[in-house]
């Protein structure tokens, strides 16, 4: 029996080896349980990424869910995770699951539970389901076809695309995006963004937009090093004006400029505030990630708006929005949220808000974070994983603990943040950021300073200093 627990943003698992259709339906029995003690007669909708088995393990998912007479809103073709989120909010539903690993690598399948608000559920629930977990399923899932379930009303489709669609076509100028003769690109990363792209923007390049469980063997997370080939054809067009690139199940971002130059996710929230607030007029707090950039506090400042850096996940923001005005709330993964949307992460709509932002102003996207560093100044962000026996791990964390760490080679430390992990800042623009990783013997580190090799120069000290434990 596997024992099956949720990480920060779900449940996770080798397709085959632990995520097999018995333990989904373990998952989905305890989900179930979970729901019917909240609520007589509630609703689920349920969505699937490009992953090897989506369908199926989301057919099992509805099955069981239909078995137990709860009431099945089922996509039946692959679905973005903002798409389901969307879909609870419009459907008036009580729960979303999305079967996907998101950013993981192919041989990961995954299984996300979302709020009825349209954003991740909350820790203490999940905690509960996993409580509920049975030993096994109890179920046979050759005993009733999935159209047993339809004919009985328990399950009906839900065209989540179609929903989507048009709550962008509502909230955005989608004709002047079209008709602007600005030319984008856009990389699915053979993620499950790529059906509703070609829906709403049918013209521009497309890359990566085709059904691929093994991802080329390439990770589908928006990092640099996963996106070299969707720089090098932005770079060698010499037309395309900006590229949008999605991880698998789309909730996270990043950007090429038209030179095919990346653009992270910290430039990201920080071109999402200066237009929300400089040119939109709108007005809120930002909420943002210990590890996000500095410069996010600086164009705050600037704007009279109110911050509130909170631990790293999503589910920090998510939470802050159900109950605050936040104009954009996000974090260094490239999980983004903006106002008038769900409280949920989602690479395409913070594309198209940058997108009409370029249109509506003719700037390129190189001339708006020139604009922006005219107010914060210019900064360059760094992030490297150590692996680590687990013994040296934990050495190192019980110095930082102690406070053993005042120098990393040429930088003082001048004050410490413990929100989540370690933040040494050396100044205002520049600091390090040492955070373990829960599960893994891994040392996550980050910096920011002036320029990229300033970034890399802060992570050598902290390896030079700290592998000395």
């Amino acid at each position: 029996m596997t024992d099956i627990k949720f990480g920060t943003d779900g449940w996770r698992a080798i397709i085959g080896k632990e995520y097999t259709i018995e333990n989904v339906a373990r998952v989905a029995k305890a989900t179930a349980h979970w729901l019917l003690k909240r609520k007589a007669k509630p609703s689920v909708v349920i969505g699937y990424d490009c992953r090897f088995g989506g369908e199926l393990f989301a057919e099992a998912v509805a099955k069981v869910m239909a078995e137990e007479q709860i009431k099945v809103l089922y996509n039946n073709t692959i679905a973005t995770t903002p798409m389901v989120s969307l879909g609870i909010r419009e459907l008036k539903a009580d729960l979303g699951v999305v079967i996907t690993a998101s950013h993981n690598p192919p041989l990961y399948s995954g299984y996300k539970l979302k709020g009825p608000w349209g954003g991740p559920l909350f820790d203490d629930d999940l905690r509960v389901i996993e409580s509920y977990i049975p030993d096994n399923s109890g179920f046979d899932f050759d005993a009733y076809s999935l159209k047993h379930y339809i004919d009985n009303g328990f399950v009906e489709f839900a065209d989540l695309e179609t929903i989507y669609c048009k709550q962008v076509e509502a909230s955005f100028d989608m004709e002047a995006i079209r008709n602007s003769g600005l030319q984008f690109a856009f990389d699915a990363m053979y993620g499950s963004g790529q059906n509703v792209m070609r829906r709403l923007l049918p013209d521009i390049t497309f890359l990566h937009c085709e059904i691929n469980p093994t991802f080329n063997n390439i990770p589908p997370e928006p990092l640099l090093k996963n996106l070299q080939e969707f720089s090098e054809v932005i770079r060698l067009s010499e037309n395309i004006d900006c590229g949008l690139a999605v991880d698998g199940d789309a909730d996270r971002i990043a950007l090429f400029d038209n030179e095919g130059n990346y653009v992270d996710s910290h430039h990201i929230l920080l071109l999402l505030i200066h237009y929300m607030k400089k040119y939109k007029g709108a007005d809120g707090k930002v909420a943002t990630a210990v590890t996000s950039t500095q410069k996010i506090k600086k164009l705050c400042k600037h704007y009279g708006l109110e911050l509130e850096i909170v631990p790293i996940g999503f589910k920090h923001v998510s939470k802050l929005m159900q109950t605050e005005n936040i104009l954009v709330g996000g974090e260094e993964s490239g999980g983004i949220a903006v106002q008038g949307h769900i409280p949920e992460r989602d690479g395409i709509w913070n594309g198209l808000v940058i997108w009409e932002f370029m249109v509506k102003t003719g700037k390129s996207l190189r001339d708006i974070i020139n604009e922006i560093y005219e107010i914060t100044g210019s900064f360059a962000f760094e992030r490297s994983d150590l692996k680590l026996d687990e013994e040296l791990k934990q050495r190192i964390v019980a110095k930082c603990k102690n406070n053993d760490y005042q120098k990393f080679g040429p930088y003082t430390v001048k004050s410490i943040d413990t929100l989540d992990g370690f933040k040494y800042y050396f100044n205002d623009d520049e600091w390090l950021c040492i955070r373990p990783s829960g599960t893994e013997p891994v040392l996550r580190t980050y910096a920011e300073s002036y320029t990229k090799e300033d970034a890399l120069a802060i992570l050598k000290a902290c390896y030079d200093t700290i592998m000395q434990a």
